[in-house]
This record gives structure tokens, C-alpha cells and sequence, in this order.
């Protein structure tokens, strides 16, 4: 099915570009929900499952400053994500030594056990892009890097 057929559009695209983008938004929102069924398993979101993997690819406490900075939705509450990664004991949290104004987040035994057990199902994360050959996967991640242009 195509993404006409999926959002039930009867009315063509503007253009091709106008397309894309819509198809993009379309294919975010779908990912995202199975994202969402599979770390749900583990009683957290989407968000705080980026946030755990930010901390344990960080080799020392970063700021929630720098969590932000590195989440890949950068709309999200990286305080408010910290608190109640906090709340259920994955993280750990102590005020900046050289700035009071600055907290450091560091990931947990528990948080680091909560990935362990979502890194051992790294086959279901890659069957959301099933349809797509190895090839057409470095193709698409090509684009998109192009799409999104120089920094």
C-alpha cells in the first residue's frame, strides 16, 4: 500500500517534496508506535529509553543540559524524563562539582539491566524496517542525512 492509500488522501500531492515530507511525518509516527510496543515491555517510553542509551554511551555524568542536546527529540522534557527515570531507580543524579546551577545524570546497575534486556531484542527493532534490503537501508539513511543538508 502507498502512503495515499494509508492516510485514505484522494487528492494528489502538491509535489513530490510535499509528499516526502508528508511520508516522512507518516513513517516517524509508525515507527515510533512500534518503538513504543517494544520498550513498553520494560515500563518506559520511547523518550527515556533514548535518554538510557545517551547515558550509557556517555563515559562519564552529563548534565541533562547535554542530554537534550544529544536526545533525538529535542521537544522533550529531558528534566522531566531524568526525574522519573530517577523515580524508578535507572539513573542516578548529584549536583555539577564546578557548576551548582548544572546536575549530573549517570545510568544505574538497574537502568544498564533494563537495556541489556532491550538490547537482546535488537531483531524485533530491526524488523520494523523488514521491507527494506541492506542496500535500500544505507540508501535510505544516504537521503535522509542528504535531506537534512550540511551543518
Amino acid at each position: 500500500m502507498g502512503l495515499a492509500e494509508d492516510i485514505q488522501q484522494k487528492r494528489s500531492f502538491r509535489s513530490e517534496f510535499q509528499k516526502a515530507t508528508v511520508n516522512i511525518l507518516y513513517s516517524s509516527s509508525w515507527v515510533q508506535g512500534h518503538v513504543k510496543n517494544i520498550v513498553g515491555s520494560e515500563d518506559i517510553t520511547p523518550q527515556q529509553y533514548n535518554i538510557l542509551r545517551i547515558l550509557r554511551g556517555s563515559e562519564a555524568p552529563i548534565s541533562t543540559l547535554q542530554i537534550r542536546e544529544r536526545m533525538l527529540d529535542k521537544m522533550s522534557d529531558s528534566s522531566r524524563l531524568v526525574e522519573r527515570l530517577l523515580r524508578k531507580g535507572l539513573v542516578y543524579k548529584k549536583m555539577n562539582a564546578s557548576d551548582k546551577r548544572l546536575v549530573d545524570v549517570s545510568i544505574s546497575e538497574k537502568g544498564l539491566r533494563v537495556l541489556q534486556k532491550l538490547d537482546e531484542r535488537n531483531e524485533e527493532f530491526e524488523r520494523i524496517a523488514r521491507n527494506l534490503t541492506h542496500e535500500e537501508a544505507h540508501t535510505l539513511n544516504r537521503l535522509l542525512d542528504k535531506m537534512r543538508g550540511p551543518r
